[in-house]
């Protein structure tokens, strides 16, 4: 929040390209046919291209993303991937309040905003269905560590990118 990120557009603009990161990031978990055995609508969960549109909403030029950390068509590890995914669908909760602040910019879940509006049936029960699937993946200990790393590893990657931005 040091960034202020609702206090105008250009710095909404900050946190849509540190979001439009992340999510470069990982878009090729969501086209994992083996993450979508697990989660059945985890395609449908992708922000992506919502987080692009409302870029192209207020007319930004981002620039280039990150390299994806997972490679697209490979299988990547289950434990490591379901760590990020864990972050990711996670913060579709807390999207809610940041939704709330860039309305009084004048954006929505139509126009610039629509990465953070909530699914049509709910952020808890998106949330919720995520984590029951999730917690019906029986994991070998192995890999509930490397969810565990996982996870930290994508907290870290956007604090390293928010201190990239950090005045």
């Amino acid at each position: 929040m040091a960034l202020d990120p609702f206090g105008d557009r250009v710095r909404y603009a900050r946190l849509l390209a540190i979001h439009r990161d992340f999510h470069a990031l990982i878009a090729p978990l969501y086209a994992a046919p083996s993450l979508a055995a697990l989660i059945p609508d985890l395609a449908a969960r992708a922000r992506l291209a919502a987080i692009e549109q409302d870029a192209a909403d207020l007319h930004l030029t981002l620039a280039s993303p990150p390299s994806p950390r997972f490679v697209a068509g490979v299988a990547p590890d289950r434990g490591t991937a379901l760590g990020w995914l864990y972050v990711a669908e996670g913060s579709s909760l807390g999207a809610a309040i940041l939704l709330k602040a860039a309305m009084t910019l004048g954006l929505g879940p139509s126009f610039g905003a629509r990465h953070l509006a909530g699914h049509a049936g709910g952020r808890a029960r998106h949330w919720r269905d995520f984590t029951a699937a999730v917690d019906a993946i029986a994991l070998s200990a192995d890999e509930e560590e490397r969810a565990v790393a996982g996870a930290r590893e994508a907290f870290d990657a956007v604090a390293a990118r928010v201190r990239r931005d950090a005045p």
